[in-house]
């Protein structure tokens, strides 16, 4: 089930759920989610600071959890990623959450809260910009959020520039993943999703090749790249090689994990740390059909 699509007057709360950010950072969001006709609640965590935090686990948990157990706030967004959900997850309450679903958006760190939330809850969450990013996004990037908040539309149709990387087929499934570091990192735990008949997507940030493979193998050993129902290749921006080459791209990495498997595979969707970061809904089912390098994804 969808959590309610929002209208103009709703509340929309705005949190640093992992890495400290200032208030003068977020006003281009504050000013576009205004322009939307929504009301923009401002979590403690904006502008305060413990570290390379937002503030201690137990600070940034009691602002979460405060915007969670508001019904009035109908969607919850992170301000930015960095590093810190995970030392906080196991803290949340999501009782009142999962009586009263709300969007949950953000992306990078924020996956372990997507993965957690459709592992045990069953509920869509929203892989989209944050609002450190808004200034720099992309006219289609933002609008692509205000379409799913607003009307509960997600349609796309992208090329990729690497086509000998895509796989033609079609099918409907709910589209789970994010972050491959963080994926990575859940395996084992109650956070770690399931992924047999879904839609997988990865995208990642600053890793080096060598390590982006040995995760992907965790990931494969581990079961979750045996039985997925398709593949989408998101961004891996800024990844680095050692002195001596690994020999594979990240693309071409988990392309070759998954060639051999009968489903649809498309590598280069927009949507990962670059400006044109499009949102995907996860937890809900879609369809994605392949043809000779070109995807429809469509919910």
């Amino acid at each position: 089930m969808l959590p309610p699509l929002l209208k103009k007057g709703d509340k929309i709360g705005i949190v640093a759920f992992a890495k400290k950010i200032t208030r003068e950072e977020i006003q281009p969001a504050i000013k576009i989610f205004e322009r939307w006709g929504l009301q923009v609640i401002i979590g403690d965590t904006i502008g305060s600071e413990w570290h390379q935090f937002s503030g201690k686990d137990e600070q940034r948990q009691a602002d979460i959890q405060k915007m969670l157990d508001d019904t009035s706030i109908k969607a919850l967004i992170s301000a930015r990623g960095g590093y810190g959900c995970v030392r906080l997850i196991d803290q949340i309450d999501f009782s009142t959450y999962i009586k009263q679903p709300k969007w949950i958006i953000g992306f990078s760190d924020v996956t372990v809260f997507h993965s957690h939330i459709a592992q045990n809850f069953h509920i869509p969450t929203l892989h989209a910009t944050m609002p450190v990013f808004f200034k720099e996004n992309s006219e289609e990037s933002l609008m692509s959020l205000k379409n799913i908040l607003f009307k509960g539309s997600m349609h796309y149709e992208e090329t990729s520039v690497q086509p000998n990387l895509c796989k033609n087929g079609v099918c409907k499934a709910e589209i789970i993943g994010g972050n491959l570091s963080i994926l990575s990192s859940l395996s084992g735990s109650v956070s770690a999703v399931e992924t047999d008949g879904k839609i997988l997507f990865l995208e990642d940030l600053c890793e080096y090749l060598y390590h982006t493979d040995r995760m992907l193998q965790n990931l494969k050993r581990n079961g979750f790249l045996n039985k997925i129902a398709g593949l989408i290749i998101g961004s891996f921006s800024d990844m680095k090689d050692s002195s001596v080459p690994f020999g594979y791209s990240t693309e071409e990495i988990i392309f070759n994990l998954c060639k051999e498997l009968e489903i649809p595979i498309f590598t280069g969707f927009p949507a990962g740390h670059i400006k044109n970061n499009k949102s995907l809904v996860l937890g809900e089912k879609v369809t994605m059909e392949v043809t000779n390098g070109c995807i429809k994804l469509s919910l």
